[in-house]
């Protein structure tokens, strides 16, 4: 008897979170219990997601910004089937496969000329620890330079460049390296005039937050010491790469010609994982710089047909509907749409972001009843406020969004590129809504901040 996979889910779908809970990180089961997340979806298509029951939600937290082009894209279903069909020979791994030549080629095309090497892998954290690997063995240094509130990935390299402690914390003695502020260009200056530094890695717009520079001359300043002090620059995209941004990538808002690039997240499409190192031939060579060196670093799954189809099929959707151009104007509309709000809601402090990379921050309101509701939840923890917005979005609008990072009240989207004015509306419709509905202290918006707060103060006195 075959396996029958439909069957199996079909019997099973609704065990999610005992199953998780038993068996897998029972930590985070009892977070998105708490905060009502605990949601059972059934199917996705594009932006939406579907609960057991049909009701739609609007995805704007976008698998962090992993789903591009949208959930089950049919190109890319087509892709996987046909490679399927055509049984092909997989990971031999002692040869080149035509795929992962291909999808080479095609990255170098959209990338910047001198961008001409390409390392491919399965995950952002693996192509930052690949560029780490690149990077110290192409200037013979060890140390790093990373910026404060920076993510850049949670494995031991990579989580050396983390700029918050939180994700650090617990894990021993990490790789040598240095943090700086955005815009504080006398560090700059000075970590690199030290030259004790193999890279600088940045993320042209923070994923934590949603943050960049507020003087543009900032990066490129960056790019130039790094050019006079014999460090690399390195432009982690793995969040901002194929026009998350409204750009191919984020460095190009900043004109930068950085010397290794790293990929992942929309690069696979949404269904298979898959990774990419861009950088100059000079650097890749530096690394694999013998024939008894050619696997010097290797990864059994990084060339895999299925990663390379899925991503190959990806960049084809995201030319054929005009995507990239579709976020830039779809983002503009979006913050638009809550800049507008801030006139009547004192607790929005700023919008930003560029494309469909957005985020909007709170802050403490002037007023006496606003404020009153804001210290009531601050008063517990910095960000509950926030997290209160983005209960009640997904509780009441059905939309799935985030805040930007753990202390910070910041609301984080990071929605699918094929929205249009239809979603956009509904975004800014139910922020308008849950900050109206935020000040009413009955009913279930209250019993959510009362739950929410009691859970923290459970865990601070856990902790």
């Amino acid at each position: 008897m075959p396996y029958d996979l439909r069957s199996l889910i079909q019997s099973r779908l609704g065990e999610n979170y005992d199953l998780h809970d038993r068996y897998v990180n029972r930590a985070l089961v009892k977070v998105l219990r708490t905060i009502g997340f605990d949601k059972v979806y059934a199917r996705a298509e594009g932006p939406w997601l579907y609960d057991r029951e049909g009701q739609e939600y609007l995805d704007g937290l976008g698998g962090y910004g992993a789903m591009n082009i949208g959930r089950n894209h049919p190109d890319v279903k087509k892709a996987l089937a046909d490679l399927m069909a055509m049984n092909m020979p997989n990971m031999v791994q002692m040869d080149c496969s035509l795929l992962s030549g291909l999808l080479a080629e095609a990255l170098v095309k959209r990338a910047p000329p001198h961008l001409d090497a390409v390392f491919l892998c399965n995950s952002g954290t693996e192509a930052v620890e690949g560029a780490i690997k690149f990077a110290r063995c192409a200037t013979g240094r060890d140390a790093l330079l990373f910026c404060k509130k920076a993510f850049h990935g949670l494995s031991t390299g990579s989580l050396a460049l983390n700029g918050t402690g939180m994700f650090r914390e617990g894990f021993g003695a990490l790789l040598e390296g240095g943090a700086i502020e955005l815009d504080d260009f006398d560090a700059l200056e000075r970590e690199l005039a030290s030259g004790k530094y193999a890279a600088f890695f940045i993320e042209a717009i923070q994923g934590k937050g949603v943050n960049y520079p507020s003087d543009d001359r900032f990066w490129p300043r960056a790019q130039e010491l790094c050019r006079k002090h014999g460090t690399l620059l390195v432009a982690d995209e793995v969040q901002t790469c194929l026009g998350r941004t409204g750009k191919e990538f984020a460095f190009q808002h900043w004109s930068l010609d950085p010397d290794i690039v790293t990929m992942a997240k929309s690069l696979s499409g949404g269904l298979v994982p898959c990774g990419a190192i861009l950088t100059r031939r000079a650097i890749y060579d530096k690394t694999f710089s013998r024939l008894d060196r050619c696997v010097v670093h290797s990864t059994t799954f990084g060339r895999n047909n299925m990663a390379m189809a899925a991503a190959l099929a990806t960049l084809h959707v995201l030319d054929e509907e005009k995507l990239v151009e579709n976020s830039a104007r779809m983002g503009g509309a979006l913050m638009d749409g809550f800049r507008a709000l801030a006139g009547k809601h004192e607790f929005i402090k700023e919008v930003r972001g560029k494309g469909l990379m957005v985020a909007v921050e709170f802050q403490e309101p002037r007023s006496l009843l606003k404020r009153g509701v804001w210290m009531l939840l601050e008063k517990v923890e910095v960000g509950l406020f926030t997290q209160l917005i983005v209960m009640n979005l997904l509780k009441k609008h059905r939309i799935l969004t985030q805040v930007a990072g753990r202390h910070m009240n910041v609301l984080k989207i990071t929605p699918a590129l094929t929205i249009g004015p239809k979603e956009v509306e509904r975004f800014v419709s139910a922020l308008d809504q849950s900050l109206e509905e935020c000040l009413k202290l009955t009913g279930a918006m209250f019993e959510m901040g009362k739950n929410l707060a009691a859970a923290a103060l459970a865990a601070r006195k856990a902790a």
